[in-house]
């Protein structure tokens, strides 16, 4: 790989901002470089490349970084024509498609972060926006798959598909550690079919955090979160 088209992503491995990412340069099939950040110290290569944000993903191409993992996505989808399509032609589907990954990265992610941080009766109701908000997002994926049983074979997975397990994919160390429902099979069934069938694609099973890792992680940072 010529040092014009170098592909290098700064990122922290518990982060599903960075996964994504990784994801994306595996299923288009991109030679990169991994750079591991300590985001308790981080390099003056990270606060050069993102100095507005500081944080993780950078993904750094010809020597330029690109930032937030949602651009970053689509910087790599208009430059690498190759492989898998993460997008679909059609201009109304491509935005749909923006929309609920927008949707379910803010709303319902906020509220998920609030019930971790919170309890008693903030975490009651936290915990009953999190899922108001995943019960509007099952309804809307029933427009994605008709059938209700999503499918994927080989890599064949979209931009929404990598934004959802890069969120949840880990649910299960995400459960444990907070002791809460994530993805609800009865509440949820298509959203817990889907992850569960992203999971089995071997560009997600590769990516997925180590569970005990993950699972000491979230407790650390609950324990050291402002109540």
């Amino acid at each position: 790989m010529g040092e014009e088209n170098k592909v290098t992503l700064y990122g922290m491995w518990a982060s599903p901002f960075v996964k994504r990412v990784e994801i994306a340069l595996k299923i288009k099939g991109i030679p990169y470089e991994y750079v591991e950040e300590d985001l308790r110290n981080k390099s003056q290569l990270l606060l050069q490349y993102n100095p507005v944000h500081k944080k993780v993903p950078v993904l750094v191409h010809n020597g330029k970084p690109i930032t937030e993992s949602l651009v970053i996505l689509e910087y790599i989808e208009e430059t690498w024509k190759n492989g898998p399509k993460l997008l679909p032609e059609d201009p109304y589907e491509r935005a749909k498609v923006r929309f609920w990954a927008s949707f379910i990265q803010q709303q319902f992610v906020d509220s998920m972060v609030s019930a971790a941080k919170s309890s008693g009766e903030a975490h009651e109701k936290a915990m009953k926006e999190a899922f108001e908000k995943m019960t509007v997002f099952e309804e809307g994926m029933k427009d994605f798959f008709p059938s209700g049983t999503p499918h994927f074979e080989d890599e064949n997975i979209g931009f929404l598909d990598i934004v959802l397990c890069s969120l949840f994919g880990p649910h299960k160390a995400q459960e444990e550690a907070l002791g809460l429902k994530i993805i609800d099979p009865e509440r949820h069934p298509l959203v817990y079919s889907w992850v569960t069938a992203l999971n089995e694609v071997p560009a997600v099973k590769e990516s997925l955090p180590p569970h005990d890792k993950m699972v000491a992680l979230i407790q650390f940072l609950r324990r050291n979160a402002p109540h």
